[in-house]
């Protein structure tokens, strides 16, 4: 794993969108039956989820979470240094989405963009990234998680179709001298890219027996073995890494794989009761989202009050995974729209 710490980096805000409609696991009665609808809401706890227009894709969904926190924060446009935009789900092949937003949102010329293809983990390495930009000079980082994962479920895969929600973010992160230390532990075992993966879609040929390849397939019982091995262990060390202990966190904001995995973090970690809340029931898997949507419902009110002790895991597709931890985190804005 990759232990960092980077000083001078705060948090200031975070918008999060969702779509205008939402699907409640009465329309899946029929495509599958009751018994099936109910066995998989009792295994992953989703209850209802928001899915994109046809028309509607994860970089339209980021323009309008950015456009609202550049707004509420009165940052002006030509004072950000960077854009990240983090997603398995892109508008397109080429250019970059984050080039696309860029032009979109008019953000000066001499700020850099690129994109990042990662899911489940991303929005964490993408605090990371900025937290790393800033320590090179950039003092305002936008970061844009998101996506349209309801495009990639096949249909008639329970396991898929009933889990996964569509959603975006944009995090502002700026430099501040007197910012505590933010800690970062990162890491990767591509050995196991087999277990969550879209076979289609790209430029490597797919086989003629691969059915459906240009959907999300999910080796469940892989990922659930992954998760309950590699999550908790991170947690401790990162811990560990910053002198802290489960009864200093104030909330521990863990990507929503579902609801079962959470629970078993929390029994094993023995996290106080409240510190670790849990949204899945509404929006679904969120993928690279999900942390940040956590931070925009659940958590909005505490972060906006008081400061916080914070920490945030992703985990899943790659096989990635990455814990981050803020201290004193006081957010000026948090908040969801529909878009």
């Amino acid at each position: 794993m990759s232990i960092l710490s980077v000083p001078g980096v705060t948090l200031r805000g975070v918008v999060c969108a969702v779509p205008e409609r939402r699907v409640e696991n009465d329309e899946f009665i029929g495509r599958f039956s009751a018994k099936s609808v109910a066995d998989v809401t009792a295994l992953t706890g989703v209850m209802t989820r928001y899915v994109a227009a046809p028309e509607q894709t994860a970089g339209d969904l980021c323009f309008a979470s950015a456009e609202r926190l550049l707004e509420q924060l009165e940052w002006h446009r030509d004072s950000v240094d960077a854009l990240i935009f983090v997603s398995q789900t892109p508008d397109q092949r080429m250019p970059a989405t984050s080039c696309i937003l860029h032009g979109r949102l008019g953000l000066a010329r001499r700020c850099q963009a690129f994109d990042v293809g990662l899911g489940c983990s991303g929005y964490v390495y993408g605090t990371w990234l900025a937290a790393a930009l800033i320590a090179a000079g950039c003092r305002r980082v936008l970061l844009l998680a998101g996506d349209t994962s309801s495009r990639l479920v096949n249909p008639d895969d329970r396991g898929t179709a009933l889990l996964f929600g569509d959603a975006s973010s944009a995090t502002a992160l700026e430099y501040a001298a007197d910012a505590p230390p933010a800690h970062f532990n990162l890491g990767t075992d591509g050995s196991g890219a087999e277990y969550l993966t879209v076979p289609g879609g790209g430029f490597r040929p797919v086989p003629d027996d691969v059915v459906s390849g240009n959907a999300l397939r999910m080796d469940g019982s892989a990922v659930f073995g992954f998760t309950i091995s590699t999550v908790p262990a991170l947690i401790r060390e990162i811990l560990t890494q910053a002198g802290r202990t489960a009864d200093d966190i104030d909330i521990f904001a863990l990507h929503q794989a579902n609801q079962f995995i959470l629970q078993h973090i929390t029994k094993k970690l023995k996290i106080p009761v409240g510190r670790l809340p849990v949204n899945i029931d509404r929006y679904g898997n969120t993928s690279s989202a999900s942390v940040p949507l956590l931070l925009c419902t659940d958590l909005a009110d505490r972060l906006t009050e008081t400061p916080a002790e914070l920490l945030m895991a992703g985990f899943g597709v790659g096989l990635s995974w990455g814990a981050a931890l803020f201290s004193g985190v006081h957010l000026k804005c948090a908040s969801v729209i529909n878009v």
